[in-house]
């Protein structure tokens, strides 16, 4: 773990990039490349940069979707697909586990599962797995948190569920001691200027009621390790950059790999930053990672050049 005095802050990536210091970048994208409609200034130039460098990315995203529909969702925002060796998605990383079923955890795991997922934002499709969807808690091996809005029926469908309806279904399984796989560790996201609660807040409670928990992407070192694995780089080669201390940071520390901390991202409010490309007060940044027990090796405004 590194200590706080170890912080370095940046202007931009272009020395540290030249440096070559590091083989594989892994990239944060929602706060770091794009914010959900649009690009950041300079995030594309800056990308093309350091391909230039020779430098191999891969983008790790905590999203309960395949890795194919996060690359499609840059390439519409005008990100060249291109530039990156591929991308691992929490989603990805769970429908794989699911499928080959070669640890021994997942081994263990049963077919028939509670499924909790999205209705407005598209459920989430199970096709290759051959996992039996139970309504009836008593028939359920195991819980797949997918999204927060609707319970995946037999047929096929996804019923609409309040969030309250979730927790209660989670009481009754807490209660029978079954397991839990979730799928996008995040406990909420911003869209359209409204935070929408995401499946790490139902495991986080699931956990709170005695639940066993097997979290899929950041902060746990398994996304890490299987970006590792794709960029065909070790530890020493590897640098995570992302927005969020809890997740992208501390993630990072887990693995044991350095990392680089935007800080216009989800703390821009906690760090007092007001406009983009704003400097964070270092202190700041220090007490911040503290309060999260995440430390960053490098702290930047912005993923800028």
């Amino acid at each position: 773990m590194m200590a706080n005095c170890s912080v370095q802050s940046l202007s931009g990536l272009q020395h540290l990039a030249e440096t070559r210091r590091f083989k594989a970048w892994f990239l944060d994208q929602f706060g770091v490349l794009h914010d959900g409609k649009k690009p950041y200034p300079g995030a594309i130039l800056t990308l093309e940069k350091l391909a230039m460098t020779g430098s191999k990315m891969v983008i790790l995203s905590n999203s309960s979707r395949r890795a194919s529909a996060t690359i499609e969702k840059l390439k519409s925002l005008g990100f060249d697909p291109s530039l990156f060796v591929g991308a691992i998605t929490s989603g990805e990383l769970t429908h794989q586990y699911l499928q080959r079923r070669d640890d021994s955890w997942f081994a263990a795991l049963g077919r028939s599962c509670i499924h909790m997922t999205w209705s407005d934002r598209g459920a989430i499709s199970l096709e290759g797995l051959d996992l039996q969807v139970v309504e009836n808690v008593g028939e359920a091996e195991f819980i797949l948190a997918h999204g927060t809005e609707a319970l995946g029926h037999p047929s096929g469908n996804a019923i609409p569920k309040k969030l309250e309806d979730l927790e209660k279904i989670l009481e009754q399984c807490a209660a029978k001691k079954i397991p839990m796989v979730v799928a996008n560790p995040d406990y909420v996201t911003v869209e359209a200027r409204a935070l929408r609660v995401m499946p790490g807040a139902l495991a986080t409670k699931y956990e709170k009621l005695g639940g066993e928990v097997k979290w899929m992407g950041k902060p746990d070192k398994i996304i890490y390790k299987a970006a590792m694995a794709m960029a065909g780089v070790d530890v020493s080669d590897s640098i995570a950059v992302g927005d969020s201390l809890h997740h992208d940071i501390k993630g990072a520390n887990a693995a044991g790999i350095q990392s680089a901390f935007i800080t216009g991202g989800i703390h821009a409010t906690e760090l007092g930053l007001d406009s983009f490309g704003e400097a964070a007060d270092l202190s700041s940044v220090q007490a911040l990672s503290s309060k999260y027990d995440a430390y960053p090796s490098y702290v930047l405004p912005a993923f800028t050049w």
